[in-house]
Protein backbone atom coordinates (compact mmCIF):
# COMPACT_ATOMS: atom_id res chain seq x y z
CA UNK A 1 0.00 0.00 0.00
CA UNK A 2 0.96 3.52 -0.67
CA UNK A 3 1.35 6.02 2.23
CA UNK A 4 -1.88 7.96 2.37
CA UNK A 5 -1.63 11.51 2.22
CA UNK A 6 -4.11 13.93 4.19
CA UNK A 7 -4.79 17.72 4.11
CA UNK A 8 -6.28 19.15 7.41
CA UNK A 9 -7.99 22.43 6.93
CA UNK A 10 -8.19 22.80 10.97
CA UNK A 11 -5.52 21.90 13.72
CA UNK A 12 -6.82 22.71 17.49
CA UNK A 13 -4.50 22.77 19.82
CA UNK A 14 -5.68 21.07 23.16
CA UNK A 15 -4.38 19.93 26.42
CA UNK A 16 -3.79 16.23 26.71
CA UNK A 17 -5.72 15.22 29.70
CA UNK A 18 -3.79 11.68 30.30
CA UNK A 19 -0.90 10.63 28.37
CA UNK A 20 -1.92 10.36 24.43
CA UNK A 21 1.14 7.45 23.42
CA UNK A 22 -0.45 6.33 20.28
CA UNK A 23 -0.43 8.84 17.34
CA UNK A 24 -3.25 9.06 14.57
CA UNK A 25 -6.31 8.28 17.22
CA UNK A 26 -9.40 9.93 17.71
CA UNK A 27 -9.00 12.55 20.29
CA UNK A 28 -12.14 13.53 22.44
CA UNK A 29 -13.09 17.42 23.40
CA UNK A 30 -11.80 16.62 26.75
CA UNK A 31 -8.46 15.89 25.71
CA UNK A 32 -8.63 12.32 26.55
CA UNK A 33 -8.61 9.59 23.57
CA UNK A 34 -12.22 9.40 22.37
CA UNK A 35 -14.66 6.95 23.87
CA UNK A 36 -15.54 4.03 21.71
CA UNK A 37 -18.62 5.71 19.57
CA UNK A 38 -18.03 8.96 20.93
CA UNK A 39 -17.83 12.27 18.74
CA UNK A 40 -14.22 13.10 18.57
CA UNK A 41 -12.55 16.59 18.16
CA UNK A 42 -10.49 15.36 15.65
CA UNK A 43 -7.06 12.94 15.19
CA UNK A 44 -3.21 13.55 16.53
CA UNK A 45 -0.13 13.38 14.97
CA UNK A 46 1.74 12.82 17.54
CA UNK A 47 2.24 12.18 21.29
CA UNK A 48 1.50 13.84 24.33
CA UNK A 49 2.45 13.75 28.10
CA UNK A 50 -0.72 14.52 31.08
CA UNK A 51 -0.79 18.56 30.64
CA UNK A 52 0.90 19.25 27.59
CA UNK A 53 -0.63 21.10 24.40
CA UNK A 54 -1.18 18.42 21.64
CA UNK A 55 -2.02 19.27 17.99
CA UNK A 56 -5.51 17.39 16.70
CA UNK A 57 -6.27 17.57 13.44
CA UNK A 58 -10.17 18.50 12.96
CA UNK A 59 -11.07 18.95 9.74
CA UNK A 60 -10.02 18.41 6.19
CA UNK A 61 -8.15 14.95 5.14
CA UNK A 62 -6.66 13.71 8.22
CA UNK A 63 -5.42 10.19 9.18
CA UNK A 64 -6.51 7.88 11.11
CA UNK A 65 -5.42 4.21 12.10
CA UNK A 66 -8.30 1.37 11.53
CA UNK A 67 -9.19 -0.84 14.00
CA UNK A 68 -10.38 -3.28 11.76
CA UNK A 69 -10.62 -3.71 8.17
CA UNK A 70 -13.09 -0.59 6.72
CA UNK A 71 -14.43 -0.21 3.39
CA UNK A 72 -13.52 3.15 1.51
CA UNK A 73 -16.64 5.52 1.79
CA UNK A 74 -17.62 3.73 4.45
CA UNK A 75 -18.62 6.37 7.71
CA UNK A 76 -16.18 5.86 10.78
CA UNK A 77 -16.83 5.92 14.32
CA UNK A 78 -14.16 5.75 16.83
CA UNK A 79 -13.44 1.70 18.87
CA UNK A 80 -11.91 1.54 22.79
CA UNK A 81 -8.74 2.92 21.83
CA UNK A 82 -9.71 5.61 19.32
CA UNK A 83 -8.98 4.02 16.47
CA UNK A 84 -11.64 3.69 13.22
CA UNK A 85 -13.90 1.20 12.43
CA UNK A 86 -16.61 0.57 10.82
CA UNK A 87 -19.99 3.20 11.82
CA UNK A 88 -22.34 0.44 14.14
CA UNK A 89 -24.76 2.69 15.87
CA UNK A 90 -21.69 5.57 17.64
CA UNK A 91 -21.24 8.72 16.21
CA UNK A 92 -20.10 9.24 12.74
CA UNK A 93 -16.36 10.76 12.82
CA UNK A 94 -16.20 11.03 9.20
CA UNK A 95 -16.16 9.26 5.81
CA UNK A 96 -12.94 6.38 4.81
CA UNK A 97 -11.09 8.06 1.65
CA UNK A 98 -9.47 4.94 1.63
CA UNK A 99 -10.16 0.73 2.35
CA UNK A 100 -7.80 -0.63 5.49
CA UNK A 101 -7.50 -4.61 4.82
CA UNK A 102 -6.97 -4.71 8.76
CA UNK A 103 -6.90 -3.17 11.78
CA UNK A 104 -3.25 -0.75 12.11
CA UNK A 105 -3.25 0.59 8.96
CA UNK A 106 -3.55 4.48 8.20
CA UNK A 107 -6.50 5.81 6.25
CA UNK A 108 -7.21 8.85 5.58
CA UNK A 109 -10.75 9.84 6.22
CA UNK A 110 -12.86 13.04 5.43
CA UNK A 111 -14.26 15.39 7.97
CA UNK A 112 -16.53 18.55 7.48
CA UNK A 113 -18.12 20.71 9.98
Amino acid sequence: MSKPTFHPLLTLTVIAAAAITKERRFIGFDGNTAAAGAKALGTNPVTAAAGEAMPVDSHGVILVEAGAAVARGAQVQGDADGRAITLAGGVSNGYALAAAAAAGELIPIVRGI
